[in-house]
């Protein structure tokens, strides 16, 4: 599943390409038809995202908005374990901060999408879509199509904000009190910190890794009970998210590897990228004990036991 700063990327993405725009908006899959005709033919303001939720509002004319206000129709998404968005386009038809060249986004990657670079040059045409296509954002440089999310509906304002009130502070908003509201709902819990990080109600956006190489980061057990974890230390996780994760909306990657662990000759990307990460069994970059990894609430955990209190 996509972690919170893909999300971030992709409002970032589709904001670039369409805000301003009136987009024609189809269900090539037909299962989003309904939706399609009520968002087509509208505005598309800036995307927005808080945790792994997508929300794009789309009005009749021109306006500013804030998240969950009502009057526009938000069209909100959730990706989900299987869900992605795939951009196609000509050489205006470009994201310079966020996708680059027309690109196709998978999970964690972002790859050129097949025969890019003669896109940019010649004519470009709109590829027939899929049959798998939930939603077909278009204008006249571009396309973005939606595949396989979790979630995709239209919402009201008010159904924007009854989403938002479930989740919990996003680091990568990192909102005045967020932290402290990061402590207080950890400090609440008799929970292993290890499945707080992941609950969204608690932090919104952070993933298996994310989780995973933060608390290796500043040095908490995962299996440490969210009531018996200092405020001290919980403000330095907080701190240590908020990093991480920018990092990965800037860079479009994820390199949770203090750069001081980093060897120059890793076995492969784990070694390269990840700190805990996927990395059973092999020695810890800090203490040189062994990587555990066992299963909490459905996902699998890694986590040095050495260093790790």
């Amino acid at each position: 599943m996509p972690e919170g700063h893909t999300v971030h990327r992709l409002a970032g993405a589709l904001t670039e390409l369409f805000s301003g725009h009136r987009p024609t908006i189809t269900s090539p899959q037909g299962r989003f038809s309904q939706g399609a005709a009520k968002l087509n033919g509208q505005i598309a303001l800036s995307a927005e995202a808080w945790g792994k939720h997508f929300f794009m509002p789309f009005a009749p004319e021109p306006t500013e908005v804030t998240l969950g206000e009502d009057g526009p129709d938000w069209l909100h998404v959730h990706l989900g374990l299987y869900g992605s968005w795939s951009f196609d386009g000509d050489g205006e038809f470009i994201a310079v901060h966020t996708i680059g060249a027309p690109r196709r986004r998978i999970g964690e990657r972002e790859q050129l999408s097949e025969g890019a670079d003669e896109r940019r040059v010649a004519e470009w045409e709109p590829p027939t879509p899929k049959d798998t296509v939930r939603v077909r954002f278009a204008q006249p440089h571009g396309i973005a199509d939606l595949t396989g999310p979790n979630q995709c509906q239209v919402l009201s304002g008010s159904e924007v904000r009854a989403v938002l009130k479930r989740l919990g502070p996003d680091p990568l908003r990192n909102n005045p009190g967020d932290r402290e509201r990061f402590i207080s709902l950890v400090r609440k819990r008799k929970v292993p910190v290890g499945q707080l990080v992941m609950d969204q109600a608690v932090t919104a956006g952070p993933g298996n890794i994310y989780r995973a190489d933060c608390l290796f980061r500043v040095g908490i057990s995962p299996l440490r009970p969210g009531n018996r974890v200092s405020e001290h230390r919980l403000g330095l996780l907080w701190d240590d998210l908020v990093s991480a994760m920018s990092e990965g909306v800037r860079d479009g990657i994820i390199l949770t590897n203090p750069p001081e662990y980093i060897p120059l000759d890793p076995i492969d990307e784990q070694d390269r990228r990840f700190a805990v990460y996927q990395r059973s069994g092999r020695a810890c970059w800090r203490c040189g004990n062994t990587i555990a990894e066992m299963a909490m609430a459905g996902r699998r955990l890694f986590w040095c036991p050495g260093c790790q209190r």
